[in-house]
């Protein structure tokens, strides 16, 4: 029986060296902090770069996570390619390694594809895997693959596969479709996850299964807290403070602004590296970034130094 996965999720930022490789050093720190926060680990998704990420790079960095005692029971790998061969040969690796869920983009460069074609890549990746251990979150962000995951693929899919279709993250800052998937599909024990926290409480009150937001990256204590206390009498001013932090990021190009207020709190500067196409955020704006930040008091307790972390094993 596979176990449905509920929560905050981040999906984790991808640190670099000065020859932008992966670094996993740093990565396995950065995870370790956001587990110890109580949030899970979405490794691999948009906010990770994972685009810019070849197969090899990702499997070696699950591998150090795992090394590093860091539980799969948490994680939630992103697994989806253009590939059917290296969406198999990632979804494989994870559940082989108990992961409790993977994320699953579609096929994303041919576009205007038919949902025949979809469900076709679908099913082909679940049937190689072959493992009744495997369950699929679909990862719906058609202004990013211009492939959309629809309530009819989702229909089709869940009909097929019951117990391997488990779940979708909707990251088209929709509510509206959040909300249609959630009412559509979450009495039949299907996980919807919004991409951002400022969604969070009207989709628990309704049957979501919590987020898989950028920002608990830096900000899991707060999103984390609001989960956990949505209904309760703070759950107003819970929301309103993660909104708070989540409209600064969010005005800003997101991976670039996080990786450099990373930066300042570990005070490791190769955390603002990126890979190319993407760019590091200059100056002027990290000032103003900081300053927001700042007019929030906005923190991140507890996230390791770069002094703390040259002493550290990976």
């Amino acid at each position: 029986m596979v176990t449905r996965l509920r929560g905050v999720f981040a999906p984790v930022l991808t640190p670099f060296n000065q020859q932008l490789e992966p670094d996993p050093q740093r990565f396995v720190a950065h995870c370790r902090w956001l587990v110890e926060q109580g949030v899970g680990l979405a490794i691999f998704g948009t906010n990770s770069e994972s685009a810019s990420l070849s197969v090899n790079e990702r499997l070696r960095l699950t591998d150090a996570l795992l090394e590093a005692g860091i539980p799969a029971s948490c994680m939630m790998p992103g697994t989806g390619a253009c590939s059917i061969h290296d969406a198999t040969t990632l979804t494989r690796h994870a559940v082989s390694n108990g992961a409790a869920g993977v994320l699953m983009l579609p096929p994303f460069f041919f576009k205007g594809v038919s949902e025949d074609g979809l469900f076709a890549y679908y099913a082909e990746v679940i049937e190689r895997v072959a493992d009744p251990r495997l369950a699929v979150y679909l990862y719906h962000i058609p202004q990013m693959t211009q492939v959309p995951i629809t309530l009819s693929l989702i229909e089709r899919l869940l009909a097929r596969y019951p117990g391997v279709v488990a779940g979708a993250k909707d990251s088209s800052g929709d509510w509206p479709n959040s909300k249609a998937m959630i009412d559509a599909f979450s009495s039949s024990g299907f996980g919807v996850f919004p991409a951002s926290e400022s969604f969070l409480s009207r989709s628990l009150q309704i049957g979501g299964a919590g987020c898989v937001s950028a920002t608990v990256n830096v900000n899991p204590g707060g999103i984390q807290a609001l989960y956990e206390g949505w209904n309760g009498p703070q759950g107003q001013a819970l929301q309103q403070a993660a909104d708070a932090v989540r409209g600064i990021f969010q005005s800003v190009p997101m991976i670039p602004a996080m990786k450099r207020t990373v930066a300042d709190f570990s005070g490791d500067d190769d955390w603002t590296l990126v890979r190319p196409p993407l760019t590091a955020m200059d100056e002027t704006a990290a000032g103003k970034l900081r300053d927001a930040l700042r007019n929030v008091s906005f923190d991140m307790p507890g996230y390791p130094s770069s002094s703390k972390l040259s002493g550290a094993k990976a």
